[in-house]
């Protein structure tokens, strides 16, 4: 088997549909899928050696989210956002998540900082090597840990489906070395002020990380 089948035996999770719900987020997330592109079932279904049954219960999936829409006659295609749709997601954003984030520090959950370091070391480790994927994946982690501390599932969930959303739009960002340095320090300050129950600081900078991240994607749509 390939170093490339191994891989993606270990990423196998225990049904055939997360399977392939998980390898399509990955695509997405990496770019290895851009918004726009046709998704081929057979190829898929015969590269992930899966059945088309989980493969489409996955697209429906996706497709709920907002990550896939699907044209009658022409099949699946990755989701493509105008400009003023990515400005709104993120403008939604900084409203949910300055309420998440200030609830979080208001309730000081032990061990908060610490789990954000952990996560950070790992974001940093894949900005080093350029691997978007997990950096990516470290850097959801790295957010919904802090907006999970506010104690209000309905408004994480909400949250979620707004990440959802953008997904196919990260890679993007992260594809340019300064954008993911950028995210590092962004990261680190982030940190420094939950350690230091700063809620200002703490939407301050996150502010400043989600407009880094619009201004970034909005040039390259600009440029498309």
């Amino acid at each position: 088997m390939s170093s490339t089948g191994s891989a993606v035996e270990r990423r196998r999770p225990p049904t055939a549909q997360q399977f392939v719900l998980t390898e399509l987020r990955r695509a997405i997330t990496t770019g290895e899928l851009r918004p726009g592109d046709p998704i081929r079932q057979d190829a898929l279904a015969a590269r992930l050696d899966v059945s088309r049954v989980p493969l489409r219960e996955a697209l429906k999936t996706l497709e709920a989210e907002g990550l896939v829409v699907h044209h009658v006659h022409r099949g699946y295609f990755v989701a493509e956002l105008s400009l003023a749709d990515l400005e709104e997601i993120y403008r939604i954003r900084r409203i949910l998540e300055t309420e998440a984030v200030v609830a979080a520090l208001a309730r000081r959950p032990d061990g908060l900082a610490g789990a954000l370091e952990r996560i950070q070391r790992e974001v940093e480790r894949a900005a080093d090597a350029g691997d978007v994927s997990a950096m990516a994946e470290a850097n959801r982690r790295f957010h919904f840990v802090l907006v999970k501390a506010s104690g209000m599932p309905r408004l994480v969930r909400l949250i979620a489906t707004l990440w959802d959303a953008t997904d196919a739009y990260r890679a993007l960002y992260y594809a340019e070395d300064p954008h993911r340095a950028l995210a590092v320090d962004e990261h680190r300050a982030v940190v420094a002020a939950v350690a230091a129950g700063d809620p200002a600081a703490l939407v301050r900078w996150l502010d400043e990380h989600r407009d880094h991240a619009v201004a970034a994607v909005r040039e390259v749509l600009d440029l498309a």
